[in-house]
């Protein structure tokens, strides 16, 4: 599980760089604001999923 919590760590960091590159360069900024912002939420998403006791958490939220 650790790795895809990795991935999407990854992903999020490729989504935040390439949002901030087209940000600076393309006349497009609505895309750019949308990669930064989802970029964002997929790096807090799998920080707080590689935390310990996060299943537990979740699992008082859920219930």
């Amino acid at each position: 599980m650790g790795f895809y919590y990795l991935l999407i760590l990854l992903i999020g960091i490729v989504l935040l760089a390439g949002g901030s590159i087209k940000w600076v360069v393309s006349r497009s900024i609505k895309s750019g604001l949308y990669r930064l912002v989802f970029g964002m939420v997929l790096i807090a998403a799998s920080l707080f999923l590689l935390t310990p006791d996060s299943s537990d958490i979740i699992y008082n939220l859920i219930h």
